[in-house]
């Protein structure tokens, strides 16, 4: 705490829970160009010190992805594939064979190619971030300086930045940061998702994080989103106490997922890759929700083989013994274009052909992964599901149980994250045999609000009564057919919001694994009548803070500790 400054409060997104306060670390982690370089006056020379930049930058990404395991891994991986990018390196060579010089014509080239990505939004816009970062490697190591990073830390602290790279945040050792907050950044970014794996405190989106003054004392709450600059005394001793109190109540948290009274709700993990099933399998969870199947097919010139598929989907089915796990199909398109899978650029990607729509027209690649799924659920004998993402109509839905069914899948469902499927769900359930509400996607397309834009985090919010009445559409229809329906949006994993969730039906919750014990927890305080008054309460509500306000009114004083 500092003496005799002025304490104030910042308001962010709260990502990852934990309450914790510390000196501020600041990160400032672009690298300046070469201002004195001269202009390229030999282009080929010029050329094959790009060439070695790039290679020395992929190189050392993926000796950074080898040291760890996961979806942290696998980012490094996508980050290493970044630096070899031809498209990249072919208009950085445009630039020097105009003049410019070699650290100039990388900061040039890398700010066209992210102009691009920004604009076409979601999960491109994300990786804007993570190209400028590369960038930013590529021209540390022309100029011969240590690639940007997080300095060491002496003590225990806060760390904060306007983004953090994947392959910063991965460098991370949760011994000596207390918590993250970073000005950029959405609940879906790298920096959320790592920081929540690494079970360390974060807060992102938080505007004017970055005039803190160095060495401050800086508090944060991950649940609240809410930094406190030059707390005070009081306010320190209070993050520590519910830190301490959340650690004792969720101290013995484990067994299967249940209500105060037994009602059954089943906790799941999501996952990316085999490492994070393997990884994730033995820490009390019942399966996993969600395999983002896609990891298998970003980031590279072709598609995975059916051998390659299968020994992966064979392999998670392993790691998981006779436990559910849900695999994705597909997910990529227009906001997560392939390779491998080109198709005309559009106005509006988010709105465009992904997902099932992009299989539809490429059936050669939802026949592969399909084929592939069910070899290796002969092979496994695995508790496999398979689902379809951007599910909009009843014609769509049949299509795809139709073909899943085919291959012999048992077990064949939608995602609910459009509107239109939670309106008429009770038309396209009769097709398929379970769904899970993705409410990542389904917020941001009822709200019409980017969920990766910080911007608009007020409308992005699943506590807004129009998403709610979504999720409550969707249970409807699920139940009107006598169908199973789950969560694996970013809501599952709040330990507030799962009570509203299975209040309105829901059967099923599943997060990033961190989060299970505190939603475990949640679920044991309160009997399964008290989640439909929960669940009411927040529906009846008019704004989103209303109905937060209303769930923490009625909850049990335990779990506002750990929330």
């Amino acid at each position: 705490m500092d003496e005799q400054m002025q304490e104030y409060e910042i308001q962010g997104l709260g990502v990852s829970a934990g309450s914790v306060y510390g000196p501020a670390v600041i990160v400032h982690t672009s690298i300046d160009v070469d201002i004195h370089e001269p202009r390229s006056t030999d282009a080929a020379a010029d050329t094959e010190r790009i060439k070695k930049a790039m290679k020395a930058v992929s190189e050392a990404l993926a000796l950074q992805a080898a040291g760890t395991a996961g979806t942290m891994s696998e980012i490094l991986l996508a980050q290493s594939s970044l630096a070899r990018d031809r498209g990249l390196r072919k208009t950085i060579v445009q630039k020097i064979e105009k003049g410019s010089g070699l650290t100039h014509a990388v900061r040039e080239a890398v700010e066209e190619y992210a102009a691009q990505l920004t604009a076409l939004g979601g999960y491109m816009s994300e990786r804007a971030a993570d190209l400028r970062d590369i960038g930013d490697r590529i021209i540390a190591h022309l100029r011969g300086i240590p690639a940007p990073g997080i300095p060491a830390l002496e003590q225990p602290s806060v760390i904060i930045a306007q983004d953090l790279s994947p392959a910063q945040t991965a460098m991370l050792r949760p011994e000596l940061v207390r918590g993250i907050i970073t000005v950029a950044g959405g609940a879906t970014s790298h920096t959320a998702i790592l920081a929540a794996q690494l079970g360390i405190a974060a807060v992102v989106g938080a505007k004017g994080a970055m005039d803190i003054p160095p060495h401050a004392t800086v508090g944060l709450d991950g649940g609240s989103g809410i930094v406190w600059v030059h707390p005070s005394e009081k306010i320190c001793a209070d993050l520590d106490k519910k830190a301490r109190i959340r650690a004792q109540l969720l101290a013995n948290s484990g067994g299967a997922g249940s209500t105060k009274d037994g009602h059954p709700v089943v906790l799941l993990a999501n996952i990316g890759t085999v490492s994070d099933a393997e990884l994730i399998s033995g820490k009390g969870v019942e399966g996993s929700g969600l395999f983002r199947s896609e990891f298998l097919f970003l980031d590279r010139a072709d598609a995975p083989s059916f051998e390659e598929q299968t020994e992966t989907y064979a392999a998670v089915l392993r790691a998981f013994g006779n436990r559910r796990v849900v695999v994705r199909t597909l997910d990529a398109g227009a906001d997560k274009p392939l390779a491998f899978a080109t198709q005309e650029k559009e106005e509006n990607p988010a709105l465009g052909r992904r997902g099932l729509r992009l299989s539809m027209v490429r059936e050669d690649l939802i026949d592969t992964q399909l084929r592939a799924l069910a070899a290796a659920q002969n092979m496994t004998g695995g508790n496999l599901w398979v689902m379809a993402p951007m599910v909009s109509t009843a014609a769509e839905a049949q299509w795809f149980a139709d073909k899943a069914r085919g291959y012999g899948l048992k077990r064949v469902g939608m995602m609910i994250e459009v509107p239109a499927a939670a309106i008429r769900a009770q038309q396209l359930m009769k097709y398929v045999d379970f769904a899970s509400i993705g409410t990542n996607d389904l917020t941001q397309y009822t709200m019409a609000a980017d969920r990766l834009n910080s911007a608009v985090t007020e409308l992005n919010s699943y506590w807004h009564g129009a998403v709610l009445d979504m999720v409550k559409a969707a249970c409807d229809g699920a139940h009107a057919n006598g169908k199973y329906i789950g969560v694996c949006g970013e809501a599952a994993g709040d330990p507030l919001m799962a009570l509203v969730l299975v209040g309105l039906g829901v059967g099923s919750l599943s997060m990033a694994a961190p989060k299970v014990p505190a939603v475990r927890f949640s679920l044991s305080r309160h009997n399964f009548a008290q989640c439909g008054a929960i669940a009411q309460a927040a529906l009846s509500a008019v704004t989103a803070e209303e109905a937060y306000e209303a769930v923490r009114a009625l909850v049990n004083p335990d779990v506002l500790e750990i929330s």
